[in-house]
C-alpha cells in the first residue's frame, strides 16, 4: 500500500503521541503537525477507509495493527536516516530531523536498507 507523505506523517504522529501519552486526541495531532483539526479529521477519515485507524466522531483515533505496523516502519526510517545524517554527517540536530522527516518519504528501500547495514556495521567497530 503506497501512503502519501502527509498520511504517513499523520500514522507516526499518532504512534508517537501513543507512546508519549497513552491515547491521542485530535487536537493533539493538530499541535503537533501544526495544523488544522477539520485537516486531521479529513486525514482520519481517509486512513479508516484504508483500514489503518479506527476512528468514529467523537472518539479517540486508535491505530489497527496494520496502522501500527506501518507507523513503526516509518518511524524506524526516520531514527535510521537521523542517527545517520547526525553521527555520521554531523548535521546539525534541527537540519537532520527536517530532513530526515523529507527524506524517510522518497528513499527507496534499497538505499535505506544500505544506509541502515552501514548503521549496524558502524556500531558493530565501536
Amino acid at each position: 500500500m503506497k501512503l502519501s507523505k502527509s498520511l504517513e506523517d499523520y500514522l507516526e504522529t499518532i504512534l508517537l503521541i501513543t507512546y508519549e501519552k497513552g491515547e491521542v486526541r485530535i487536537t493533539d495531532i493538530a499541535k503537533r503537525l501544526n495544523i488544522k483539526e477539520a485537516s486531521v479529521v479529513e486525514a482520519l477519515k481517509k486512513l479508516k477507509n484504508l483500514g489503518l485507524v479506527e476512528y468514529e466522531k467523537g472518539r479517540r483515533p486508535i491505530l489497527t495493527e496494520e496502522g501500527k505496523r506501518i507507523a513503526r516502519e516509518i518511524y524506524e526510517k526516520h531514527q535510521v536516516l537521523l542517527r545517520f545524517l547526525q553521527e555520521v554527517l554531523g548535521v546539525s540536530e534541527e537540519v537532520a530531523i527536517r530532513d530526515a522527516c523529507a527524506m524517510e518519504h522518497v528513499l527507496s528501500k534499497e538505499t535505506l536498507e544500505k544506509i541502515a547495514e552501514f548503521m549496524r556495521r558502524r556500531e558493530d567497530v565501536s
